[in-house]
């Protein structure tokens, strides 16, 4: 009968051992560590295993080099706002895009991802418990709900003229121009200007609402494949604005609304795309694969696909574990800020340049993490090696 020590005895006399037929008993496998350790020791010659005696493996140093891949494609820099200099009134523009590789290692990340706030022209009593808390005393005033946004952290502001909408108050275009001058005279950061997702009044309202925010390089959402979007793309392009070119999570109707607008007379550093976002849990996988294959195709050098990615985050509040009161899921004043987080880092992660949000509490988060990934963290360089000792 063979034994294990007979097999690790052999390999000090031959270079290459061959075993054939051999049994060996359950009994000579229970070896202690120590009776282990050193029948290595007589035997090892990697470094790893010379070093036994100090009671611990030492691995060698290996010097990292991160992987870094050029790609013939990149993505287009949009700028939003305009400030005196460039025929706006705006404190600060914000630009997103520009990216000419995947990952910050890389070296090809132009600009951060940003954050925009929604707004909206309305009182929203139907808000999740957590969002009322938050906006209750301020959303009958457009102007001071974007005011107090901005002091929670907003890179941008979404106004939503949703009462323009013939079913809710059907309110005038004319009316929904004086909100829409009200909040940029009430900050200073670029603003979106959405509709009401009403295929007949929205292209009209945005012919009007392009005009008197005139030359602030506005983004209007959106232009879609079930409405006037060359009507949208005129009046963008004759006031100086950004048109959002929105599709529901298909990345050949992203394709092809991309190239109509395009077609339609609308600059390439003018158009930013919004392939939907769904909510954790009601499919924001898809969202993650779409946004993935987008950024990828682009870099790749697909030239329909070169913009920067806008993504409705705040869709997260619709799934009802945000803001059900159920115990058995924990607390919702935090279960939804976690929900709508976790929406955000997930597109984040994927390649999202814009993310419209909600809760102070997730942007806080969301810019914390948005911080780790583009500033290296204060304190000594930790080696990969000692990893597993820190």
């Amino acid at each position: 009968m063979t034994t294990i020590e007979d097999i690790i005895n052999s390999l000090t006399d031959a270079e290459t051992l061959e075993l054939q037929d051999v049994n060996v008993e359950v009994e000579e496998l229970v070896l202690s560590l120590t009776q282990t350790m050193m029948m290595a020791q007589k035997t090892a010659t990697i470094p790893a295993l010379e070093t036994a005696e100090k009671g611990y493996l030492e691995v060698p140093a290996i010097k990292f080099e991160p992987p870094v891949k050029e790609y013939p494609g990149s993505v287009v820099e949009v700028q939003l706002g305009a400030t005196k200099s460039d025929g706006g009134t705006r404190g600060n523009v914000v630009k997103v895009g520009g990216q000419s590789s995947l990952y910050n290692f890389e070296g090809g990340i132009k600009n951060r991802p940003v954050i925009t706030f929604d707004v909206f022209d309305i009182s929203m009593p139907t808000f999740a418990k957590a969002l009322r808390e938050e906006w209750q005393d301020v959303w009958d005033d457009p102007s001071s709900w974007a005011k107090k946004a901005v002091k929670e952290g907003a890179d941008l502001i979404t106004i939503h003229l949703i009462s323009t909408d013939p079913k809710i108050k059907d309110t005038s275009p004319k009316e929904a121009c004086k909100t829409v001058e009200d909040v940029l005279q009430a900050v200073k950061v670029p603003i979106v200007i959405g509709g009401s997702g009403n295929p007949e009044k929205d292209p009209l309202l945005f012919e009007k609402v392009c005009e008197v925010a005139e030359g602030e390089m506005c983004l209007i959402a959106s232009a879609n494949l079930d409405l006037d979007y060359k009507k949208i793309v005129d009046a963008a392009n004759k006031y100086n604005h950004n048109v959002l070119s929105w599709v529901s999570l298909d990345i050949n109707d992203q394709k092809t609304l991309n190239k109509l607008l395009l077609e339609s007379g609308l600059p390439k550093e003018r158009m930013v795309m919004d392939p939907t976002t769904a909510a954790l849990g009601y499919g924001i996988e898809y969202t993650y694969t779409i946004i993935e294959r987008i950024k990828q195709s682009a870099l790749k050098g697909d030239e329909d696909l070169q913009n920067p990615i806008s993504c409705g985050v705040t869709n997260a509040w619709a799934a009802r574990e945000a803001w059900m009161n159920n115990p058995a899921w924990g607390p919702r004043e935090y279960r939804g800020p976690l929900w709508e987080t976790i929406n955000s880092l997930t597109v984040l992660h994927a390649g999202a340049d814009i993310m419209m949000m909600l809760h102070p509490k997730a942007v806080k988060a969301v810019k914390t993490v948005i911080e780790s990934m583009y500033n290296r963290p204060k304190g000594p360089e930790i080696r990969y090696e000692d990893w597993l000792t820190v």
